[in-house]
């Protein structure tokens, strides 16, 4: 396994946290085009069929993204997608490896996953609180930046993409400690 494979695995399952949809589709077209080379086990991602699902998709929650309480249902929603689907990626990304490592790898893939979803989920429950909408617009759109960013660096610069993986990780989970000890207080609060 190299350095790429391990970037692949790691940064997918973060973005797949982020939007799944962008994954996929931006995986199979650099794929299709052959700015990264999948392990044969992704390269269906590729396919026009794939494509073509993961695009519309990827519309759909472009715009479900953008509206307020919308976002948040379709984050609830997706709770049950991108987790599981984090972790098929990671584990398929590292190509032929031995069963006890594709597992790990599957639970580790699904809990960067969850951190990741869980942030973005949190933090979009917390911005819908606002009365204006353009802090849910800008921050549906450095999401989709930052899984571009990450995913083109796992083409390109595997290393960086690693780096830039980790402290999105580290970031995100900063921002489920924080909301959790909020909504600690807040029962705290209330029970006194």
């Amino acid at each position: 396994m190299d350095v790429s494979h391990l970037a692949l695995a790691l940064g997918s399952s973060v973005t797949a946290g982020l939007n799944l949809y962008l994954t996929v589709f931006a995986l199979g077209l650099m794929q299709r085009f052959e700015v990264l080379q999948l392990p044969p086990s992704l390269e269906g991602l590729a396919h026009d069929w794939v494509l073509a699902t993961a695009g519309a998709l990827f519309l759909i929650e472009f715009v479900a993204d953008k509206i307020p309480y919308v976002d948040n249902t379709w984050d609830a929603i997706h709770s049950f997608i991108r987790i599981p689907a984090g972790a098929v990626l990671a584990a398929a990304s590292l190509g032929e490896v031995s069963p006890p490592l594709f597992w790990t790898a599957a639970l580790v893939g699904g809990m960067v996953s969850f951190t990741s979803h869980g942030a973005k989920s949190s933090a979009r429950l917390a911005v819908n609180s606002t009365p204006e909408p353009f802090s849910n617009w800008f921050l549906s759109l450095v999401e989709d930046g930052l899984s571009l960013l990450l995913l083109w660096l796992i083409g390109s610069h595997p290393y960086w993409a690693i780096g830039l993986a980790l402290l999105l990780l580290v970031m995100a989970g900063s921002v489920l400690y924080l909301f959790f000890q909020f909504f600690k207080r807040i029962f705290q609060r209330a029970r006194a």
